[in-house]
Order: C-alpha cells, then sequence, then structure tokens
C-alpha cells in the first residue's frame, strides 16, 4: 500500500498539457470528439424544470435554509424505501450540494491530522484529496485488474486496517465501471465492523447499471448503518448535475457530526433546488431507465466498434464510462491520450489521473450519441494508433 500524507497534492501537469493541447487542436479547426468529462448531455425532466422554475418565482424561496424542507425528506424516504427497501429516519438525511462536496467535507467530521483515511487506487481524486485537506494521511488501497477491480480485504495489512478511521469505497466505480454484488457489501460490513472502521460508500451510478443487474445500496446490508453512511445524487440519475444535488444518508452519528461541521460553512441549499430534487424523486422515473438504455447504446457503440478495429476494450459494467487498456507499445497512459488527441481530435483520459493502479488505462465518458461514438471509432482505426 502506498501512504500519501497531506500536502502531497498530486500533480496537474498532466490535465494543464492535455487542455493546452485541446486548445490547440480547436484553434487549428479540428472537430474535437471529447470524451473526457463525465457531464450528461441528456436532458432533465420537464416537471422537475417547471418545479424549480415555480419556486423561483416565490420571493420566500430566497431566505436561508438551514435545514432540508419537510417535502425534501419525505421525497428522500420515499425513494430510499421505494428504490432500495431502506427505510431513513430524519437524522439519518443530510443534503449536500453534490456528492463531490460531500466527499471533500465529511472527514472534517472526524478526522484529524493523526487519523489514517484508506482510499481505493485508482480512485476518483476526492476520494484521497478530501481526506487528505482534513490532515489526516491516506492509505491507497490497490485494486487489480486480475480481480476485476473489486476491493480484498486480503490486500489490506491486519496493521493499517487497525489503524484506519474510516475507508472510502465507491461502486459501481469510477473510473474503472467495476460493479459489487450483495456479498461483497456484507464482507465490507463485517470487516469494517471488526476493525471499528467508518465506511464511506460513494452511490452516484447505482441507476447506471450496464450489466443487467440492479444497482443496490449499502444500506441495504443488515448492520450498514452501524458503521458508515452512504453518498447517493441526482446528478447522473436525472440528469441535474448542475443543481448540485447529493444526500449523505445512513449513521447518524457521523451525519449529526458532518451536519455540525457544515453548519459552520453553509447555509443550506437553495428552496428552488429542493423543489426541483423532491420533483425529481416523487415524479415519472422513465428518465431513470431512459438514460441507462442510452448509455448501453453508446457503450455498445464504442466498446464494441473498438473491439471491431482490434483494441480489445471490455464494455463497461456501470456508470457512464469506458475504462480500456492502452496499446503495450505506449510509455504512458498520458503518451498515448496525446497522441489519440493529435491524431484523431478525441480526448481521453489518462488512467494515471487516478493513481498510479490506474496508468496503462485510459478512462472515456459515455457523452455523446452512437452515431459520435462510431465516428470516433473510424477516426481510431484509420490512425492506425492501435495497430502499430
Amino acid at each position: 500500500m502506498k501512504f500519501i500524507k497531506a500536502g502531497e497534492i498530486a500533480d496537474s501537469n498532466i490535465f494543464n498539457k492535455l487542455d493546452e493541447r485541446k486548445q490547440s487542436l480547436l484553434e487549428g479547426g479540428m472537430d474535437v470528439i471529447n470524451l473526457s468529462i463525465g457531464t450528461p448531455d441528456f436532458q432533465p425532466g420537464k416537471h422537475v424544470m417547471e418545479a424549480v422554475s415555480r419556486a423561483a418565482l416565490d420571493p420566500d424561496m430566497y431566505k436561508y435554509s438551514l435545514n432540508e424542507t419537510r417535502e425534501l425528506l419525505d421525497a428522500v424516504q420515499d425513494w430510499y424505501k421505494r428504490r432500495y427497501d431502506v427505510t431513513l429516519a430524519d437524522d439519518e438525511i443530510m443534503a449536500v450540494c453534490g456528492s463531490q462536496e460531500g466527499i471533500a467535507h465529511v472527514g472534517f467530521a472526524f478526522a484529524g491530522p493523526n487519523d489514517l483515511i484508506l482510499a481505493p487506487d485508482p480512485g476518483y481524486p476526492i476520494f484521497s484529496f478530501g481526506p487528505m485537506m482534513t490532515g489526516a494521511t491516506v492509505g491507497l488501497y490497490p485494486l487489480y485488474a486480475e480481480k476485476n477491480w473489486q476491493l480484498d480485504f486480503n490486500d489490506i495489512p491486519e496493521d493499517v486496517a487497525e489503524r484506519a478511521k474510516a475507508i472510502v469505497v465507491s461502486y459501481p466505480n469510477n473510473p474503472t465501471t467495476a460493479v459489487a454484488d450483495r456479498r461483497f457489501y456484507e464482507k465490507l460490513v463485517l470487516w469494517a465492523r471488526e476493525h471499528n472502521i467508518i465506511v464511506l460508500h460513494d452511490n452516484a451510478y447505482s441507476d447506471i447499471m450496464l450489466n443487467g443487474e440492479k444497482g443496490l445500496s449499502f444500506l441495504s446490508i443488515p448492520g450498514a448503518k452501524e458503521v458508515g453512511i452512504e453518498f447517493n445524487s441526482l446528478s447522473k440519475t436525472y440528469n441535474l448535475t448542475g443543481m448540485r444535488v447529493s444526500f449523505a444518508l445512513g449513521n447518524r452519528e457521523v451525519i449529526s457530526r458532518f451536519r455540525a461541521f457544515r453548519s459552520q460553512i453553509d447555509y443550506g441549499m437553495f428552496y428552488p433546488i429542493m423543489a426541483g430534487a423532491a420533483a425529481a424523486l416523487n415524479g415519472p422515473q422513465d428518465v431513470v431507465e431512459s438514460n441507462r438504455t442510452g448509455y448501453m447504446a453508446r457503450r455498445d457503440a464504442l466498446c464494441g466498434g473498438l473491439r471491431s478495429i482490434g483494441w480489445n476494450v471490455p464494455d463497461a459494467q456501470g456508470t457512464m464510462f469506458v475504462w480500456a487498456k492502452i496499446p503495450e507499445r505506449f510509455a504512458s497512459s498520458v503518451d498515448f491520450a496525446i497522441e489519440l488527441m493529435e491524431k484523431t481530435g478525441v480526448i481521453v483520459v489518462p488512467g494515471s489521473a487516478f493513481g498510479e493502479q490506474g496508468e496503462g488505462y485510459v478512462r472515456m465518458a459515455l457523452v455523446v450519441p452512437p452515431e459520435r461514438m462510431a465516428e470516433a471509432v473510424r477516426r481510431i482505426d484509420e490512425s492506425g494508433i492501435v495497430k502499430e
């Protein structure tokens, strides 16, 4: 395992390089296909936009909102019971301004400079950067392709598990697209209880399962509320990324401490946004299945198309991303991403941006229609980059 202390921030030069090259290509008139950023291009439900609009016309909606509205709490409770068969009390729910903000700040509720928090490698950057902001040391537990990118508890030494205060876990996983089943979460709960570790589960993609299975909630496992919390988001499920609506859910002691911390840095969510969130949860749910079907079509066009030209890219199992091993002749994922961009105009994220274990891979976002994916495949094929 690798340990990172506060202040050891990852080099952002990778992103600077990619952005500079992208701007150069755009200025040169190249038609760029940007698969680097996971922002849905699907539309929000009309009923959600109408709810936000109605609330925004009420002058009383512009006051501080120190807590969630009754309407929103009821909507979240009904959603979790309906979707995951999980019962939540009022004090087990707290709205946050996006899961990224929530994960960035939750460590301040219980951790400090003398603590150790575990995070995945490869993993979404905020999983390690958030804990580091508290001054805690981050222990990066490795995820391996040969283990289907799923956490193997044997890869965390016993002495490390005994020291750790919390562990960040996320399935369906960004960037690897791996999923986890009920058996995995049962092991996680038992392991966390044995070592007195707080589980922080990011569940942003449970409704974007692309392998035919139904996504579940960590909180649906008996004993889960005793050991941790879950972050769930409306961003990808309902195409509401800009609204920044997510929830921290579960262990009431962690939620209480987290709420106390956030009360010092925030005044709560804008009332019209809460109205829109309640409308999304209470309203027609056809957008959820429509999104999943749309992402599957894009996944099939991209992954199937790339395999047809000789790049053996496996189908994404979950999330709105694809995780692909780069051709062996490239020294690094950055080298491959830059050459791919310059030769084809297709922009991807080097796997090294997600940690050392991500080296040798790239992440591609399913954010353009199937015909645009087919165009990306055609350009890659004609460039010869995966054949040389």
